[in-house]
């Protein structure tokens, strides 16, 4: 595989700790995890505010952090990342991909900008891939189908599981809505 040659090994690097910023407990947890057995030091945060006072305590060499907090929006972390630590490697996770964001995500000072659920083998070949050069086309990437449904159930959560607010918001049947919330996720 090609792409391997332009990835780094986490033991090329002196600070290894990673710091991840996500609302969503299960999901920070099982990344934190698999990041761990990938050889970083984690950190964790679940919001603006916490993940800026990581920053503060110790200055990560890596981030992970989502858009959208619970307190406000991820962009305030990466800033204050890129203020304490410049050579950081920052990934952006959101599952409200959009060109704006991704923009805005960039100047910030992110190398790059997945969306959500990323699994923790993307996130790595992310944070170790060499920024200078184009990143590789995922090489599982979800179906249109997933993607429908994560965002869906993701809608639903927003709207604290009130299936009536969610289906007004996502403008679909209250009935379609609980059919699709009832069925397994798609592959």
């Amino acid at each position: 595989m090609k792409t391997d040659a332009t990835l780094k090994n986490i033991n090329d690097f002196d600070n290894k700790s990673l710091l991840i910023v996500d609302d969503d407990n299960p999901f920070r947890e099982r990344l934190s995890r698999a990041m761990e057995k990938k050889g970083f030091e984690v950190l964790q945060a679940e919001s603006v505010k916490k993940g800026i006072d990581a920053v503060k305590v110790k200055k990560p060499g890596f981030a992970v952090v989502d858009l959208r907090l619970s307190d406000g929006n991820g962009l305030e972390v990466v800033k204050e990342i890129q203020n304490s630590n410049s050579s950081s490697r920052i990934i952006m996770l959101t599952g409200y991909g959009n060109i704006p964001t991704a923009v805005a995500a960039i100047k910030q000072g992110a190398i790059d900008y997945l969306a959500k659920p990323a699994d923790a083998d993307d996130v790595e070949k992310a944070l170790l891939a060499d920024p200078k050069q184009k990143a590789a086309a995922p090489e599982n990437p979800m179906s249109a189908d997933r993607v429908k449904w994560e965002h869906i159930h993701r809608v639903f959560e927003l709207c604290n599981r009130n299936v009536s607010e969610t289906a007004r918001r996502l403008k679909m049947h209250r009935r379609t809505l609980q059919r699709i919330l009832s069925k397994r996720s798609p592959r």
